[in-house]
């Protein structure tokens, strides 16, 4: 987004922290917590706030607001037309109400999952006076933002909620990047997996939102039946990956579920086009039904890659209306592990995959979702003016 953003003729400032698994292309080093450079022409800022997936919560709260409250320095002082916040985390939209209040500039807020909603639902957050407290930063960043945007159908019916005038609002979902997963990639397989199993391949978190105890217990059912010739393979890192590990060992499933490191999306795509089918596993929580858009679908929709999902929502309604793989239900290992024996028997499987492509190709393409990008966060300036 910000590349086309630079393509459109803007100057673009990426304010950020540190990731444990990935590199922004800075390499100084850090003065006072911070360095700053340019990154494919992109100015970069960024604060020595090491993040991690297996950072415990508390760890990873102290982390958001220091970031956040580090933002506000850059939002106050910055040479800047528009700002630009995305979360999660929800106190992503500080700096940007700062900025808008305090500098009058015009504040874009893109909300990729609904909070405090979505941790009150899982648990996670229980205190009254804390959810109170993201209930009212919700509002504020929402009441104080010129234009939004909502990654999924959700997620935008949530922000309506505060937000009466839907010309604020523009849908614009996570996106299928077309040329990374292209026909030129070279498909690959770990070492455990074999040039003729059936391959089941899971990427992203691996934590409590996203349900993978349901793929252990599935693994269990495939070991009974005998199915060894299918693997499953989660790629990534995360809070409860120590734990799925020692299950597995418990288990002895090590012949079926393969952990891999994660990797980067170049080194990705090329996993993606050496699997047979795309796990989409979320827990069972309500409020992702609707509420979520979950980067690694579209992944699979880019390779054409058959999606496998077990929980209702948008993303089951898009994989049944495009014939594009399997919708078993939440909390129903069974289910899983029939639609993953099914899927490896079916001669549907290349008209699954067909379909996939498709409708990644005809109503997610990021080149397009790009251009609905730039032409919603540039025009917030003349938004403002229009207001006043």
């Amino acid at each position: 987004m910000a590349k086309r953003l630079l393509a459109s003729g803007h100057e673009v400032t990426i304010v950020c922290g540190s990731y444990a698994n990935g590199k922004t292309g800075l390499d100084s080093p850090f003065d006072k917590g911070r360095r700053e450079g340019y990154v494919d022409n992109i100015r970069v800022i960024e604060f020595d706030l090491n993040y991690g997936n297996k950072d415990k919560y508390l760890k990873r709260s102290f982390t958001f607001l220091k970031f956040a409250f580090r933002s506000v320095n850059a939002a106050l002082h910055e040479p800047a037309d528009v700002v630009f916040a995305t979360t999660t985390p929800l106190t992503a939209g500080i700096p940007g109400i700062f900025a808008k209040w305090l500098r009058r500039k015009p504040f874009v807020f893109e909300v990729r999952d609904l909070w405090p909603e979505l941790p009150r639902q899982m648990g996670v957050i229980a205190n009254p006076v804390v959810l109170w407290m993201l209930g009212a930063l919700e509002w504020a960043s929402y009441k104080s933002a010129d234009r939004l945007i909502g990654l999924s159908p959700g997620i935008v019916d949530g922000i309506a909620r505060y937000v009466p005038d839907e010309r604020r609002i523009a849908l614009i979902p996570n996106g299928c990047d077309l040329t990374l997963f292209g026909p030129t990639t070279s498909p690959w397989r770990p070492a455990e997996v074999a040039a003729d199993d059936f391959m089941a391949v899971f990427t992203g978190t691996h934590g409590k939102a996203n349900g993978l105890g349901a793929v252990i217990d599935a693994a269990a059912i495939l070991m009974e039946r005998g199915a060894k010739d299918i693997k499953l393979v989660l790629v990534g890192d995360g809070v409860e990956k120590e734990q799925l590990v020692a299950r597995v060992n418990e288990r002895a499933l090590n012949d079926i579920v393969v952990f891999h490191d994660p990797v980067p999306k170049t080194k990705l795509a090329g996993l993606m086009a050496g699997a047979d089918v795309g796990l989409q596993i979320l827990a069972n929580v309500p409020a992702f039904y609707y509420g979520t858009s979950p980067n690694k679908f579209f992944d699979y929709l880019s390779a054409g890659l058959p999606v496998i999902t077990n929980y209702p929502g948008w993303v089951a309604d898009l994989v049944q209306e495009n014939d594009c793989g399997l919708v078993v239900p939440p909390e129903n290992p069974a289910a899983l592990a029939d639609a993953i024996i099914n899927m490896s028997d079916s001669d549907r499987t290349e008209i699954w995959s067909r379909n996939a492509k498709s409708l990644g190709q005809r109503s997610f393409s990021r080149d397009q979702l790009a251009e609905d990008f730039v032409s919603w966060v540039s025009g917030a300036e003349i938004a403002l003016a229009d207001q006043a």
